[in-house]
C-alpha cells in the first residue's frame, strides 16, 4: 500500500508562502505544512490553518537564518549582532555541541518555539527543522526530549536514499517512539520541484509511507532563497495531471493520519 504526505515547509515565512499553502491545499494535493512560529507572517498562517481543518500542521523549528522566539539578549550564543539566528551553521553547531551555556540557550529557544506552537491551538502533526538542522545530535536530542512534553510524535529523516545513516536514524527515532516516513523526497530538487520532477517521483512511488516536501509560494518574498522556483512548485501541486496521478496512486494525509511503525 502506498501512503503519502505532501508537505510545504516555511509556512508563515511570508504572505506569498501562506497564500500558496492555502491554494495548494484547497485546489491541489498538499496535505501538510510546517509552521515557522516566529516568522513575519506566522499569525496569518495560523489564521489560514484554522479554516482548513484537513491541513495537518507541524512545527518547523527554526534555529538558523531567521528570527528567534526568545529575546536575543536571552540567547546571545545563538544570534548575531542584529539579533537574528547565526547563519554560520558549522560554527553555530560546534558551539551547541561543546559549550554548555549555548546548549542551555538552545534548549530554552526550542522550548519557546514549542510553547508558541501550542499557543496557536493547532494540533501538532509533526516536527522538523529549517535546513534540516535536527541532523545535529544536540538539536535532535533536545527536540525529542522537549517535544514529547508538547505531543511530538513524528519527525522527518531527510534522506532520499536508504543509506546507512538514514536507516540508522529511522531505527533510532522509531525506538524513541517517533513516527518517520519510509522515504522522503525533496532534498535533491529543493526549490525546483517542477511538474515533471514531481510526476516522476509519484510514478515511481514505492509501497509504504513516503513524504514529499516542497516550498510553494506565489512568488519571491523578502528573505526568499535565490533561484528557488516557488511559483512552479505551486503550479506542480495544483496541476490536473498530478492531482489525478496522486489520487490513483496513494492514500494521502499527514503523519497523524497513518499508523506509526515503531
Amino acid at each position: 500500500m502506498k501512503q503519502l504526505i505532501i508537505t510545504a515547509d516555511d509556512f508563515g515565512a511570508s504572505p506569498q508562502v501562506n497564500e500558496a499553502v492555502e491554494i495548494a491545499h484547497r485546489e491541489g494535493i498538499l496535505t501538510a505544512a510546517s509552521l515557522m512560529v516566529s516568522a513575519p507572517a506566522a499569525a496569518d498562517a495560523v489564521a489560514r490553518a484554522r479554516t482548513m481543518p484537513k491541513l495537518r500542521v507541524g512545527l518547523h523549528l527554526t534555529l538558523v537564518d531567521d528570527r528567534p522566539t526568545l529575546p536575543p539578549a536571552q540567547i546571545p550564543g545563538l544570534v548575531d549582532r542584529n539579533g537574528m539566528f547565526r547563519s554560520d551553521m558549522a560554527r553555530a553547531g560546534a558551539a551547541m555541541f561543546f559549550r554548555p551555556n549555548v546548549r542551555k540557550q538552545l534548549a530554552a529557544e526550542i522550548e519557546a518555539q514549542f510553547k508558541a506552537f501550542a499557543a496557536t491551538g493547532l494540533t501538532l502533526d509533526h516536527v522538523n527543522t529549517h535546513k534540516h538542522f535536527h541532523l545535529h545530535p544536540t538539536i535532535a536530542s533536545l527536540m525529542m526530549r522537549i517535544g514529547k512534553r508538547y505531543g511530538m510524535n513524528a519527525t522527518r529523516v531527510p534522506f532520499e536514499t536508504s543509506n546507512p545513516l538514514a536507516m540508522w536514524l529511522r531505527r533510532s527515532y522509531r525506538a524513541k517512539g517517533m513516527g518517520v516516513a519510509d522515504r522522503v523526497y525533496g532534498l535533491k530538487w529543493s526549490g525546483a520541484m517542477t511538474k515533471d520532477r514531481l510526476g516522476a517521483i509519484l510514478a515511481a512511488l514505492p509501497d509504504g509511507l513516503s513524504e514529499i516536501y516542497m516550498h510553494p509560494a506565489t512568488g519571491p518574498y523578502p528573505g526568499s532563497a535565490k533561484g528557488y522556483r516557488y511559483a512552479e512548485e505551486l503550479a506542480a501541486l495544483t496541476d490536473g495531471r498530478i492531482k489525478h496521478l496522486t489520487a490513483t496512486l496513494a492514500q494521502t494525509g499527514g503523519y497523524s493520519d497513518f499508523p506509526f511503525r515503531v
